[in-house]
């Protein structure tokens, strides 16, 4: 069992991300796996679904109850986060694309592309059969 301190700052954590009990859709399984008859015996497993968002996740960390609830909601907050991180990085790369994208061109880098049309240009001028003199 978590103590009251983790729990206190578990359900501060939900609330920072707009998590609330309300929206969450809990179950327990029947445990399986390693542990003996006992963990086959009793619904220690949780799944947790948030049902705005479709996000669900199960555990079975521990043979308690209480604990696996804790470790569960901890797990959705997790994900949650990382959903909302790779939005604020995807967000930022967008934006940096478009500045590199909008940005005017160094003086030497448009002599460069120049230079680099000219002898383009020559290497075209080389392949012409040899009658057609313009």
């Amino acid at each position: 069992m978590s103590s009251p301190e983790k729990q206190a700052a578990l359900e501060e954590r939900m609330a920072r991300l707009g998590i609330e009990e309300e929206d969450l859709h809990e179950s327990f399984i029947l445990g399986s796996g390693s542990g003996g008859q006992k963990i086959n015996k009793t619904n220690s497993c949780v799944f947790l679904k948030h049902l705005p968002s479709g996000l669900q996740t199960k555990c079975q960390e521990s043979r308690s109850r209480e604990t696996n609830r804790y470790l569960a909601r901890e797990a959705l907050c997790d994900a949650f986060e990382g959903i909302k991180r790779d939005k604020a990085t995807a967000q930022k790369q967008a934006i940096e694309k478009a500045r590199r994208t909008n940005r005017k061109r160094s003086r030497r880098s448009k002599q460069r592309s120049v230079a680099e049309k000219r002898q383009l240009s020559e290497k075209k001028s080389l392949r012409r059969t040899p009658g057609q003199d313009e």
